[in-house]
């Protein structure tokens, strides 16, 4: 089965050159990987039901038990909101193998930037998007992030990794894990999504 990846970028991304998404993508294009990395619309004003339109897009015609779903901050929430979005409408089944959660934005810092306080909601573990990501994914996915993050300033692991059971790398003095806190290539994340 041949192994399939979609990439999720934040806010205000432009899948810019020496990103360490482009090195990903281009890492697993490398191995024959099915590669998905789209350019969301309108990423400095992002309207959240035309980013799960995206990706439901990107999604036709993938298999799940073959698909990892990577994701950078706003892309985080974007995939909780997708898979939010599928339970309310009643459809169900497994989206993903896995999710590799890299840099979530926390909730309480998103509802104050109004071009993306719309995601908030879909941070919060509340049973129903916590339920929903459970059903969506085959295996226990990953939250890689850093302590000094400043759009998650209580710490991922206690705002998604134990809420939403997901296992958590820590990465030392990381910051939100962009380009300009020094992440062109990322090869931890690789190998996370490549087990």
């Amino acid at each position: 089965m041949a192994e399939e990846f979609l990439i999720l970028h934040g806010w205000q991304n432009r899948r810019p050159e020496g990103h360490w998404q482009r090195w990903l993508a281009a890492e697993f294009a490398s191995r024959g990987a099915t590669v998905r990395y789209p350019q969301l619309p309108d990423p400095d004003a992002p309207v959240l039901d035309d980013w799960i339109d995206a990706v439901e897009s990107e999604l036709r015609e993938t298999d799940a038990a073959s698909l990892t779903v990577v994701a950078h901050s706003l892309g985080c929430l974007l995939w909780f909101a997708y898979v939010a979005r599928r339970a309310e409408q009643g459809v169900l089944g497994a989206v993903a193998r896995r999710i590799v959660l890299v840099a979530p934005a926390a909730p309480d810092v998103l509802r104050g930037i109004p071009e993306i306080a719309a995601f908030a909601r879909f941070g919060e573990p509340a049973g129903a998007v916590s339920a929903a990501h459970a059903a969506a994914v085959l295996e226990r996915g990953v939250v890689v992030a850093s302590a000094d993050d400043p759009y998650c300033p209580a710490g991922a692991d206690v705002v998604y990794a134990t809420p939403f059971d997901l296992d958590y790398v820590a990465v030392e003095g990381g910051g939100h894990l962009t380009m300009d806190d020094g992440y062109g290539p990322f090869p931890l994340v690789l190998e996370l999504a490549t087990r």
